[in-house]
């Protein structure tokens, strides 16, 4: 991917945690940008009052049915970019990567037309400007990036993780990146009202109130073992607790296409950190498209790791603030917390298994994002945590989430061995609070369901469910006609 050298135009140095400072030399200069900014602002109000009556989602809705916006062309084929690049008479696009074929058909198409649209999430850096990154690339530094200026980020008070769009210009001859024109939009709506929204940190966390039920349909046992096994709501902070070669991917693919199905309004989101390429196009393949697949993959630095993971917190926050419901399924936070244990700067603190004491604070204020708000919305997470893998900072790793969460869904080895799926072990598993949300009668049957179970080894309590809930086409069948002497 292409990278921003330094100001004397040498290459970046290595990786660390801390985020990287883009170049100042690739940048747009400040003061040529914030003049035409201010020109463009007043052009902007001049525009509102033109058309007062078409709402800035509509705006942006009529944009993209055009051929003049960016995402459009980050959601495109190598194969086709070829096409369009040999329709526009772009020379030499063969040999080129992806982010560089798209930025050259970018420069034409401004060229012809004069102005085109970008979206992307906002990355601000250290020195106060910021670039909007694409999902696309799972938010990598890319050619076709678009760079945000301090003053832009200043005025609208615009964070790491805001969903910008606006009108944007091509580079000039001494800079790298396309340049933010005009601020039309930021989390799909008009830029005025995020003044008036609450930051994540001082709204209100509340237990889960409102239940997120899995079950889709009679087949799929895995959801309806889980709906009641360990009943999930909005706001959860879940831990599902993991052996090797249990399903606990197949799992978290389960989930997101029940969450998917059965809640449409939820943002969901993906997370794959340290895991297989494969793996990554099997989960976008697999998942609904309004599913947010964002990875990470192992042979990319543990910088990357820290740095994607961070992205994603953000947007999700910056969601919640708006009101949204956002739920994010983590593979997994053991590699994440070992992630920022190797970027982390040493304490000198080393814990058991060679984990420092200070790696962890970051893996926990992303797992503890998690919560049900007050006022409206709520992020709910999901990580897979991995034990039985013969080291012992996974172990340590897991000792250290382990009283974190308000949910947790254990995994069994024994039940594998036998080639039973779900492999849960529901003697171990369970919610915290679930009372807030099941009624009363549903809980009495849970609770005399387990009572029931508890009695046998969990390779024959997992047996008797299944059977049993093969014989009724929904939970609250099976709950209501049941007769467990």
């Amino acid at each position: 991917m292409a990278k921003a050298g330094d100001k004397n135009g040498k290459a970046p140095a290595k990786k660390k945690y801390t985020k990287k400072k883009e170049a100042d030399a690739s940048a747009p200069n400040d003061d040529k940008t914030e003049a035409t900014t201010a020109i463009a602002n007043k052009n902007n109000e001049g525009d509102k009052k033109l058309s007062e009556e078409e709402s800035t989602h509509q705006k942006y809705e009529r944009i993209k049915k055009g051929d003049l916006y960016l995402t459009d062309l980050q959601k495109l084929t190598v194969s086709e970019l070829h096409d369009i690049a040999k329709k526009e008479n772009i020379k030499e696009y063969v040999a080129l990567k992806k982010q560089d074929l798209i930025f050259r058909i970018l420069k034409e198409r401004i060229r012809q037309n004069g102005l085109m649209y970008g979206e992307g999430v906002l990355e601000v850096l250290p020195d106060g400007y910021g670039f909007l990154r694409s999902t696309q690339y799972n938010y990598l530094s890319s050619p076709d990036d678009i760079y945000v200026s301090p003053s832009q980020i200043r005025r609208f008070g615009l964070r790491t993780g805001n969903v910008v769009s606006g009108q944007i210009r091509p580079p000039k001859e001494s800079e790298k990146y396309f340049a933010l024109l005009r601020v039309e939009a930021i989390n799909f709506e008009d830029p005025d009202k995020l003044s008036e929204k609450i930051v994540f940190s001082d709204l209100t966390p509340l237990h889960p109130e409102e239940r997120l039920i899995l079950e889709t349909t009679p087949e799929e046992i895995n959801m309806r073992i889980i709906d009641m096994a360990t009943p999930v709501g909005k706001g959860q902070r879940g831990l599902i607790v993991a052996p090797p070669r249990t399903g606990k991917t197949v799992l978290l693919q389960k989930m997101a296409n029940a969450i998917s199905t059965n809640y449409p309004e939820v943002r969901l989101i993906v997370l794959l950190i340290d895991e297989r390429p494969e793996e990554v196009t099997e989960m976008q393949r697999k998942t609904a498209d309004d599913v947010e697949v964002i990875s990470s993959t192992f042979d990319e630095p543990a910088s990357r790791h820290c740095q994607v993971a961070e992205v994603v917190i953000e947007k999700a926050k910056r969601l919640v603030e708006y009101g949204e419901d956002v739920v994010i399924l983590l593979d997994s936070i053991t590699r994440l917390a070992r992630a920022y244990n190797t970027e982390m700067p040493h304490s000198g603190k080393i814990l058991t298994g060679g984990v420092d004491a200070g790696a962890m604070q970051m893996p926990k204020r992303f797992f503890g994002a998690a919560r049900n708000i007050e006022e409206g919305g709520s992020l709910s997470i999901f990580a897979t945590a991995l034990v039985d893998t013969g080291s012992k900072m996974d172990e340590v790793i897991f000792e250290e989430f382990k009283a974190t969460g308000n949910m947790e869904l254990h995994l069994d080895r024994k039940l594998v061995e036998r080639r039973t799926w779900p492999a849960i072990d529901i003697s171990k598993s369970g919610t915290r609070r679930e009372e807030l949300l099941l009624d009363k009668k549903e809980l009495e049957l849970v609770y005399r369901i387990r009572r029931v179970l508890s009695d046998l080894n969990p390779v024959e309590a997992m047996e008797l469910l299944k059977s049993r809930l093969a014989k009724c086409r929904t939970n609250a069948e099976f709950l209501m006609t049941m007769n467990i002497d």
